[in-house]
C-alpha cells in the first residue's frame, strides 16, 4: 500500500492512501485518523490506471498492465442487450429466474422423499454443471476478467466467458462492472450491493442484507459499461458472448434435461434431469455467489488489511469454490488466491495453478508470504498473527 500526502486536503495526522482495489480504472482514496479504521471517499479519485506502465501507480504488482484503454472519441458499442436503465420487461424476467428456480430448491427436500431419492445420474449432473458455472464465474468473470489475476491464452479466455456465462448470473460485461463499481466504493456510498446501506443498526443490518443479497439486482440503474468494462467491449468475440447472454442460459438450462434424456431414452429422465441439474442447481449457485455479497460483507473473521468490512466465512468456502475467503480478497483484489492460510480450500486457485502448468494461464499473481504478511491486519490477536502461512497455491 502506497502512502501520498495531498498537500492542503487533509488535516494535520492523517494520510491518503491509494488502493489499486479494482485492479483496473480509476483509484479511489481512503483517509486513515489514528486508531481509526479506513473511511472511504467514494467521490474522491487520484489517478488512473495507463495500461502502457507509465501512469502514477502502474508500478503496482495489483495494477493490470494489459488492459486496453477505451478509445473516448467512438462511442462503444453495448454489450448487453437492453437500454441504459432496466425496464419493467427485464425485471419480471429476474424476479422469474430467481423464484422458479429457489422454488424448485425448496422443493427438492420432499420431492426427494416422494421420489425415493435422486439418481447417480441426476446428482452428477447438479454437481458437474454447479462447479462448471461456479469456477467459470470465480476464475473467469472474476478473477480473470474483473481483475486480471492471470493472462489467458484465447482459447481458455472464450472458454471461461462461456463457462461463466452458463452461471446464469448475468451478461458477463455486465457482471464485470458492477463488480469493478463495487471494488472502487465497497461498504460506502456508490457500492451497488453493500449489505450497510442503511445502517448499522439491526434492522438496518437486515434490511441491508437482503439488498446485498437480491433486491439490489432490481434497481433501475445500471452500472455504465463504457466506464469500468471497456477493455471487455472492445474485444469484439467476448462482447459478442455477452450480448447472447440468452443463448448461453438456455443452452446452461437445456444440456441436463436432453443428457439425463439420452440416458435414461425417457421424458422422465429429461424431467428430472432439468428439475435437479438446471433449477436447483441455478438456485443453489445463485445464493451461494450472492452470499459473498450480504454474508461475506457482514460477518466473517478479518486477519488482512482493508477499508470494508469484508470477512473470511468459512462454511462457505467449498460451495463457492474459494470465493469465501473474502477478506484476503479485499486486502489484495488481484491475488489469484483467496485462502492463502493453511487448510483454506480454493479450488479455483487449484484450477488456476493446473492452467498454468498446461501453458494455457500466465504470469498469475500469486502472492507470496511476505506480500501475504505485509496485508496482515495488526488489530488481529496475536496468536493468529503468527499463525503459519500456507504457500501460495
Amino acid at each position: 500500500m502506497r502512502t501520498r500526502r495531498l498537500s492542503g486536503s487533509l488535516p494535520p495526522g492523517h494520510d491518503c492512501h491509494t488502493y489499486d482495489a479494482v485492479g483496473y480504472g480509476t483509484v479511489g482514496t481512503a483517509v486513515t485518523e489514528p486508531g481509526q479504521g479506513f473511511r472511504c471517499r467514494p467521490g474522491t479519485t487520484l489517478s488512473t490506471i495507463d495500461p502502457t506502465g507509465d501512469a502514477t501507480m502502474s508500478t503496482s504488482s495489483d495494477v493490470i498492465d494489459d488492459a486496453p484503454k477505451a478509445n473516448t472519441d467512438t462511442p462503444l458499442p453495448p454489450a448487453t442487450l437492453g437500454g441504459e436503465r432496466k425496464g419493467s420487461v427485464e425485471q419480471i424476467a429476474l424476479l422469474l429466474f430467481i423464484v422458479v428456480p429457489f422454488l424448485a430448491l425448496v422443493a427438492s427436500v420432499p420431492l426427494t422423499w416422494s421420489w425415493g431419492g435422486v439418481s447417480w445420474l441426476d446428482l452428477g449432473l447438479l454437481v458437474f454443471f454447479y462447479f462448471l458455472g461456479c469456477h467459470g464465474v470465480t476464475i473467469g468473470f472474476h478473477r480473470y476478467f474483473t481483475h486480471g489475476s492471470f493472462k489467458a491464452k484465447r482459447p481458455l479466455r472464450i472458454a471461461l466467458a462461456i463457462a461463466g456465462s452458463m452461471a446464469v448470473e448475468g451478461p458477463l460485461v455486465r457482471w464485470v462492472a458492477d463488480h469493478r463499481k463495487h471494488h472502487k466504493f465497497s461498504d460506502a456510498e456508490g457500492d451497488p450491493h453493500s449489505p450497510w446501506r442503511f445502517g448499522e443498526t439491526l434492522p438496518a443490518l437486515m434490511k441491508g442484507l437482503w439488498w446485498a443479497h437480491i433486491a439490489w439486482m432490481f434497481d433501475e440503474e445500471r452500472t455504465p459499461q463504457d466506464k469500468y468494462a471497456p477493455d471487455l467491449i472492445k474485444d469484439t468475440t467476448i462482447r459478442a458472448i455477452s450480448r447472447h447472454f440468452i443463448y448461453w442460459t438456455m443452452l446452461s438450462l437445456a444440456l441436463p434435461a436432453l443428457i439425463g434424456g439420452l440416458v435414461t431414452m425417457s421424458w422422465w429422465g429429461a424431467f428430472t434431469g432439468f428439475f435437479w441439474g438446471s433449477l436447483v442447481r441455478v438456485a443453489l449457485l445463485h445464493h451461494v455467489t450472492w452470499s459473498i455479497n450480504s454474508i461475506c460483507h457482514a460477518v466473517g473473521k478479518r486477519p488482512f488489511k482493508s477499508r470494508d468490512r469484508s470477512g473470511n466465512v468459512w462454511w462457505l468456502a467449498v460451495l463457492s469454490c474459494g470465493e469465501s475467503w473474502h477478506n484476503l480478497h479485499h486486502a489484495d483484489p488481484t491475488s489469484a488466491r483467496h485462502g492463502v492460510m493453511r487448510g483454506q480450500v480454493d479450488s479455483s486457485a487449484r484450477i488456476i495453478r493446473w492452467c498454468e502448468q498446461l501453458g494455457w494461464a500466465y504470469d498469475v499473481r500469486w502472492p507470496s508470504r511476505s506480500r501475504i504478511d505485509s496485508r496482515r491486519n495488526p488489530d488481529q490477536d496475536g496468536s493468529r498473527r503468527r499463525r503459519e502461512t500456507a504457500e501460495a497455491a
